[in-house]
């Protein structure tokens, strides 16, 4: 299939202001696009990319005094099967994990890891090691934790979750993370498209997505807390310890965010063949 996206990002700057920008398809998927995936800056203005330390593709820009407006559009194949599945791959041991992975066992700004251990190790302790335990904390965070955007708060960590049991995507996967390290499982944030292909369109406008991926059987795989089911279309832009690591945007000085709009939308069949043409 192929999928159109897209977002309209507008900020209101005061005084001029250094940003860094995370809008970009991830480069495992860079393969996959079917049109060039840049970055518009209005007003025009020197924009520099580079991969930040967990492989994410990212720019940088100086933003001056007034309106600023940050758009893409891109177009992607993706294979049109729903996520990855297998109930065997197991959990290595700490001593077999690869080095790059070690980080994704420890306490992090949202994840914190040492004062939810216990709690993991009481309420999944006695699960077979593995994608199943992996299952079984996702089914609890996705039947405990109640979902609103009313709940979204920028200073929300994983025990605030446990804790509330109200939050919105980001939470969801906060708190799966943060169990999935108490049990020596590397799991990592994620961030991208995930449009409403394969499920009935949801009422509230479209937003970015976030998930989460953990490290079983020799390689990454995505779960999901907040949906809790294989999706179609998912379209990976950053991975990090935790939300702080994939920020959309991060200023460095006052950027007062004036409109948002976000589109994933699968391609009609009709210009499936315009577009291939």
């Amino acid at each position: 299939m192929l999928i159109r996206l897209g977002y309209e990002i507008r900020f209101e700057i005061p005084a001029p202001v250094a940003m860094v920008a995370m809008l970009h398809v991830h480069p495992s998927r860079t393969a996959d696009l079917l049109e060039p995936d840049e970055l518009h800056v209005e007003p025009e203005m020197v924009v520099r990319s580079y991969i930040d330390s967990f492989g994410n593709r990212c720019s940088r820009l100086s933003a001056p005094q007034g309106s600023l407006k940050l758009s893409g559009s891109t177009l992607i194949h993706d294979s049109g099967a729903p996520d990855d599945f297998n109930p065997d791959a197991r959990q290595h041991s700490i001593e077999a994990l690869p080095d790059e992975t070690l980080q994704y066992l420890l306490n992090s700004r949202y994840c914190e890891v040492d004062r939810l251990s216990a709690v993991g190790l009481d309420l999944f302790g006695h699960v077979a090691p593995g994608w199943a335990r992996v299952q079984a904390i996702c089914d609890w965070v996705h039947g405990k934790v109640a979902f609103g955007y009313n709940h979204a708060r920028s200073t929300k960590t994983a025990l605030d979750v446990f804790t509330e049991r109200v939050g919105v995507c980001r939470d969801f996967q906060h708190l799966a993370i943060t169990f999935c390290r108490a049990l020596n499982i590397p799991a990592r944030y994620a961030t991208g498209y995930l449009g409403d292909i394969g499920v009935p369109p949801a009422a509230a406008p479209m937003d970015f997505s976030a998930w989460f991926e953990v490290y079983l059987g020799g390689r990454w795989w995505t779960f999901d807390a907040r949906f809790n089911q294989r999706r179609i279309g998912r379209v990976l832009m950053a991975v990090g310890r935790d939300a702080s690591d994939v920020a959309l945007t991060t200023s460095f000085g006052v950027a007062n965010l004036t409109h948002f709009s976000v589109i994933c939308d699968e391609v009609p069949s009709g210009e499936k063949a315009l577009v291939t043409a």
